[in-house]
């Protein structure tokens, strides 16, 4: 194992950040698998995941068993990590500009005129050049905060990986991943592995997103590319939510570690017979799909469904009582599917978002993320 410090840019006279990775197997062994954890920093499910990830890979590393270079940031967010604000934490915006840290990644905006000057009719080795093109715009790239130094160190890491894992997690949730429909054939394995209970897909959900920023590259130059300078698919990449905030055990942590080990070895990038699939809990549906739930009203928020239940038409989610007039207002559901996620909220104010049901059919357009 090599562990390496990634200096973050200091906003401020005395102060300094870095950021850390672990970098497992040889770095030209074939596939690279890239691995973080918690840019959001204050969803730490996946943080205690990855700790037990570490000592996984340790030991296959000793064992001579990994077949790929595996990077591993169990901490993606020291920034976030550092913001608390009257006792609480606030790892999902940066405190000094408002943004969110998993949102408006870099996009390359010089990629696609470049790769149609230099790619060429070898598929191979065209995955090298765009690798090569990207890792210059990276270095060219200046970042103004240490917003942006994080968000740029990030993709240094990552930037030429074949498969790029962002764990997460919900404020209350069931097991459930995102990724694009072109990748999840790849990424069904280790849904299953999981347990994962919704499966959302989506090429652009229009965030821009860590996860997205590596798929939609080599998507967009698919699109733009003549059939003479053919694009591979370079990179998947998954977003998986690992539960809700507050779902931090051992157990729970071990039984994801290892499902990812279970997925490395359906991948060969481990030297372990690969476990039988288990079934799939859910099929895939559309982000789009997705019926989100805000609230028309304030007052006490009374939840009608557990996390993970199977909704039907009609049912009832939510309840909104004002305490002043005994009005309750109730909301139900206009979608069959899996109740994947909801706030951690109990009293809201008009306009609250307060959760989402996985649906087959798409009907939303736009921006499919929250904030």
């Amino acid at each position: 194992m090599n562990r390496q410090s990634h200096p973050l840019l200091s906003p401020a006279i005395g102060t300094h950040r870095e950021l850390v990775s672990f970098h497992f197997g040889a770095a030209h062994s074939g596939e690279k698998i890239y691995i973080q954890a918690s840019l959001h920093a204050d969803e730490t499910p996946a943080m205690l995941t990855t700790l037990l990830l570490k000592r996984r890979l340790l030991e296959l590393e000793r064992q001579g068993a990994l077949n790929a270079q595996v990077v591993l940031v169990p901490v993606a967010n020291p920034v976030g990590l550092a913001q608390y604000v009257l006792g609480q934490f606030v790892g999902r915006f940066d405190l000094a500009s408002g943004k969110n840290f998993n949102r408006h990644f870099f996009q390359f905006p010089k990629l696609v005129a470049q790769a149609r000057e230099a790619l060429g009719p070898n598929p191979a080795e065209n995955v090298r050049i765009i690798r090569r093109l990207i890792a210059a715009e990276l270095a060219a790239h200046k970042p103004l905060s240490e917003f942006e130094s994080l968000q740029l160190s990030l993709l240094k890491l990552s930037f030429d990986a074949d498969v790029v894992i962002d764990l997460h997690c919900s404020l209350e949730a069931a097991m459930h991943l995102y990724t694009s429909e072109a990748a999840w054939p790849q990424f069904e394995p280790l849904a299953r592995y999981l347990g994962a209970q919704a499966s959302l897909l989506a090429t652009n959900s229009g965030g821009e997103a860590f996860d997205e920023t590596h798929s939609l590259l080599w998507w967009r130059l698919q699109q733009e590319m003549p059939a003479d300078k053919p694009v591979p698919n370079g990179a998947v990449a998954v977003t998986v939510e690992c539960r809700g905030q507050r779902d931090v055990s051992y157990e729970a942590a071990q039984q994801d570690a290892d499902a990812i080990v279970d997925y490395l070895a359906w991948r060969k990038a481990v030297v372990l017979e690969a476990k039988p699939l288990p079934p799939l809990l859910t099929a895939a549906t559309p982000l789009a799909g997705s019926e989100q739930f805000y609230a028309p009203v304030s007052g006490i928020l009374v939840h009608r469904a557990k996390i993970g239940d199977k909704i039907s038409v009609g049912q009832p989610l939510f309840d909104i009582v004002d305490p002043l007039t005994d009005e309750t207002t109730t909301l139900t559901s206009n979608t069959e599917g899996v109740f994947y996620m909801r706030r951690a909220i109990r009293f809201v104010t008009a306009g609250a978002p307060l959760g989402r049901v996985t649906g087959a059919r798409p009907f939303r357009t736009g921006v499919l993320l929250g904030a």
